[in-house]
């Protein structure tokens, strides 16, 4: 909590006010913030000072891990976060590649699932780093990457979120996910959740204990319509101790994630909050 609340008091105290095109909004911005995340105290880093909405961010998440790229699919595990994407982005609906309601594109979980090779075949990036990290093998390239800048013209949105490499030393396993982009009120604690639960979940299936995961953004800001609730609200509660992750034992594949796994299959334990904020969202 502390690591989230320094952050967006660094950006308010030290940020530089940017334009961002494709919102028509200015951004108060920072180059560069580093968080990390206790996996292995299961330090679940949920956000204390609102109530944060903790299921639709792990349900995202298992539609990456499944490659979907169709905002209903996403709803069906209990998401409704790509439904403006999808089809409120003038920009995409413009797009002659869009296929229709709902359409997404080739975004986020479709590259990690189904990189395409020159030859028109694709590749299965997560499937590769599961087999290597169950057996074992950190080749130095154990590396899943939704940007695929060759294809950033057949998806609604260019991902955030964009790369998550992860290192095994002994039997520890450790993330470290890079964002190129990060709206801090609304989205940082989504990709807080889903990095720590990425970590937690591989180190699962894959029969390693989890370490640290090392979250790096690239841009961090705050919109204009954000600040005076940041400012004036969040940063003015106290934050409360962190609660934990519970996730099903029975969870020990990859398959299992790609077939039966719900959000049933998580719990949290130990959540304390204060009243929401409800941030403005930019599409």
């Amino acid at each position: 909590m502390h690591q989230y609340l320094d952050l967006c008091q660094r950006i308010i105290e030290q940020g530089t006010w940017v334009a961002n095109q494709r919102t028509g909004k200015k951004c108060l911005t920072v180059v560069n913030a580093d968080l990390t995340y206790n996996v292995a105290n299961n330090e679940f880093p949920l956000i204390t000072t609102r109530k944060s909405y903790w299921k639709a961010a792990i349900a995202e998440f298992l539609g990456y891990i499944r490659g979907y790229d169709n905002a209903a699919d996403f709803r069906k595990l209990g998401t409704k976060t790509w439904d403006a994407n999808a089809n409120d982005n003038i920009a995409w609906l413009n797009n002659p590649h869009r296929k229709g309601v709902d359409d997404m594109g080739r975004v986020y979980g479709v590259q990690g699932r189904a990189w395409r090779k020159p030859n028109g075949d694709t590749f299965d990036q997560l499937r590769k780093v599961v087999n290597n990290l169950t057996n074992g093998i950190d080749d130095r390239g154990e590396i899943i990457t939704f940007f695929n800048p060759g294809e950033t013209e057949l998806g609604c949105l260019r991902p955030c979120m964009h790369t998550h490499t992860f290192s095994l030393l002994g039997d520890t396993l450790y993330l470290t996910s890079y964002q190129r982009s990060c709206d801090v009120p609304l989205g940082l604690n989504f990709n807080q959740i889903q990095v720590f639960t990425f970590l937690a979940l591989m180190a699962q299936i894959t029969g390693k204990k989890p370490g640290y995961a090392f979250h790096k953004i690239v841009n961090a800001h705050i919109y204009e319509d954000q600040l005076e609730l940041m400012r004036d609200v969040q940063l003015k509660r106290e934050p409360l101790p962190l609660p934990k992750l519970e996730i099903n034992p029975d969870i020990k594949t990859l398959e299992d994630l790609e077939t039966w796994v719900t959000i049933d299959d998580f719990k949290v334990v130990g959540y304390q909050c204060h009243s929401p904020i409800k941030y403005p969202f930019s599409v």
